[in-house]
């Protein structure tokens, strides 16, 4: 069992201010022209999967069976198969993925490194990497993410405000294409290649 597992029936309702805010307009400009054969991780309830395009294949991840079942419902213009896994321990094939996404996945992550080392092993040669994440500011964020973390991972015990995603997908080999930040640099759309 994790932590989603308790969170699922009300996860939706409780990020709306977020998603009004902030995300739903970065979500929009992030996994609309995403095609192919796609592995989305951590899809929790699904709330990227309408935005794909017909043309794609969504392989779903996450390791909350009830979040999964949220997801399911989702409607979605591409067809989506479900798997429940461990993105430390991706049960798929090398090279078998155009496109990687997700959206605030790695700040819940244990060891990013790792799970982004899986990520780029089943992404095929040149194949890209979108994820939406909340991450270290910038400047007054990054004073902002890193005094608050203590107080709210010792409150949920699995995100991290202040975590360098950026640095880290760049570690684990992908070239950055793009990076848009919002709100201080908070939050972060980014694209990379493999």
């Amino acid at each position: 069992m994790t932590v989603f597992d308790s969170l699922a029936s009300g996860y939706d309702l409780g990020m709306l201010p977020l998603e009004a805010a902030i995300l739903r307009r970065m979500r929009r400009r992030a996994f609309p022209g995403v095609a192919g054969q796609v592995l989305e991780l951590g899809v929790g309830t699904g709330v990227n999967l309408p935005l794909y395009p017909p043309e794609a294949t969504i392989v779903a991840v996450d390791h909350s069976a009830p979040m999964l079942r949220r997801a399911l419902r989702r409607p979605a213009r591409a067809p989506v198969c479900a798997v429940q896994a461990d993105i430390h321990h991706l049960p798929f094939r090398d090279g078998a993925f155009d496109a990687v996404t997700g959206s605030l996945v790695f700040c819940s992550v244990a060891e990013p490194g790792r799970a982004l080392a899986e990520v780029h092993r089943v992404l095929r040669p040149g194949g890209r990497l979108v994820l939406l994440e909340h991450t270290r500011g910038r400047g007054l964020g990054a004073w902002l993410t890193d005094r608050l973390h203590p107080l709210w991972f010792a409150w949920n015990g699995v995100c991290h405000l202040n975590r360098e995603t950026a640095r880290a997908v760049h570690q684990a080999g992908f070239r950055l294409l793009r990076e848009e930040t919002r709100v201080l640099g908070i939050f972060r759309l980014l694209e990379g290649v493999k």
